[in-house]
């Protein structure tokens, strides 16, 4: 059953970042939705048959506290329907956080997780590459695309977190299509990041990549001698490939911060504070920001640490900040490349944070659940973790056990 299960976690953990692009209609939504159901169905049975429960660290503690918090937020919610609905929601997203800690047992299963998303995310830039090639889009005159399903912000969001990991893996794979897989996202990620012309996912892009460019150069000169070399050539094809509106729009990102409203943000931002002072300490109820704002249906907080501060009051915030707290922590017990490339993707999040509304994504709570189980593999197996990622060239000689991919 623990096979099962394991073999379900790397299906959800791929289907995540396209999630949206396949949606299978009532009752069963998305392919993460309905892959991660199924995960829950056999996770459950495979514990008890094993009849044990590895102990929760920290972040799994302070995770149900959270989800503990909005589920309270039911009884005094200004909108119940909406308040009932995020609380399944909430569940389903951030059940991946005690998952992961559960069945992945080895250095070798996060380098295997790491895989299936960067997986994942290439699905994800390669509809995004197609809606850009659709006759639909050239018929439009588009100026910005993403893959069917899919918010361009949130494309280039996901994308963006998935360039420090592709890096990582990049650096410590042995095998040539693994390799393939991580350098090859670096380049169609960056294409498909520029095509949603999101303004905030391409900054994200610039920080994730001079990470990731670092990362990769880091005791590998002749990587940064093909790097400078390579990059005339991908300019130019960057140039010719993606439309001239599209620059256009990513122009403006200095008009937006020294002048604009930040395509509305700003008057939102007013408005949740407005919300938030009402009703300070306890929130005014899981998913009830719109309403709380006075704001239209479509929209959004554009703000994680506003939307959590409205909907469950400071209590929630105060332990949103101690499950980043918990994760940066973990980073801190990792070493060498591991170490940095997770402390990017997470600086990268927290970017993203601060024009979307991120605690809902089930790429966020992965992307902790990741974090807390490089910090336990760091206290407990340090050396099959070093072999995973080492600090230098991969290592021949060390073997680390790991289950099948699929």
């Amino acid at each position: 059953m623990r096979r099962i299960a394991w073999v379900l976690l790397l299906l959800f953990a791929f289907a995540i970042p396209w999630e949206y692009s396949l949606e299978l209609g009532k009752p069963l939504g998305n392919i993460a939705r309905l892959t991660g159901l199924a995960l829950l169905l056999v996770a459950i049975p495979a514990t008890l048959q094993s009849g044990r429960l590895r102990t929760p660290g920290p972040m799994q503690w302070l995770v149900l506290a959270f989800y503990l918090c909005f589920c309270c937020t039911y009884f005094w919610t200004i909108d119940p329907l909406v308040t009932l609905d995020k609380m399944r929601g909430y569940f389903q997203e951030m059940m991946v956080v005690w998952l992961v800690w559960e069945f992945a047992e080895s250095a070798g299963d996060l380098r295997a997780l790491l895989r299936v998303y960067i997986a994942g995310s290439w699905v994800l830039a390669v509809l995004t590459l197609a809606d850009f090639a659709s006759a639909d889009a050239m018929v439009n005159a588009q100026t910005r695309f993403a893959a069917a399903g899919q918010d361009p912000n949130d494309v280039a969001r996901f994308l963006d977190m998935g360039f420090p990991l592709a890096a990582l893996l990049l650096n410590s794979e042995r095998r040539w299509p693994w390799r393939l897989l991580a350098g090859g996202y670096l380049l169609l990620s960056l294409v498909a990041v520029l095509l949603t012309a999101s303004r905030g996912g391409f900054l994200a892009a610039v920080a994730a990549l001079a990470g990731s460019g670092l990362l990769l150069a880091k005791g590998h000169p002749r990587r940064v001698l093909a790097g400078i070399l390579a990059l005339p050539p991908v300019a130019g094809l960057l140039w010719f490939a993606v439309p001239r509106e599209t620059f256009e729009r990513l122009a403006t990102i200095s008009q937006q911060l020294h002048g604009g409203d930040l395509n509305q943000r700003l008057n939102i931002w007013s408005a949740g504070w407005y919300a938030f002072v009402r009703a300070p300490f306890f929130g005014t109820g899981a998913g009830s920001f719109v309403c709380a704002a006075g704001l239209a249906p479509i929209d959004t907080a554009h703000n994680t640490a506003l939307s959590i501060a409205v909907t469950g009051g400071l209590c929630a915030l105060f332990l949103a900040v101690a499950i980043v707290a918990a994760a940066v922590w973990s980073i801190g017990q990792t070493r060498g490349q591991l170490q940095w490339a997770l402390a990017l993707a997470l600086v990268v999040w927290f970017i993203t944070s601060l024009v979307a509304t991120v605690e809902e994504s089930r790429t966020t709570w992965l992307l902790l659940a990741l974090v807390a189980l490089a910090g336990r593999l760091a206290a407990e197996q340090p050396e099959k973790l070093a072999a995973c990622f080492p600090v230098g060239e991969p290592r021949r000689e060390l073997q680390v056990a790991t289950k099948p991919i699929l």
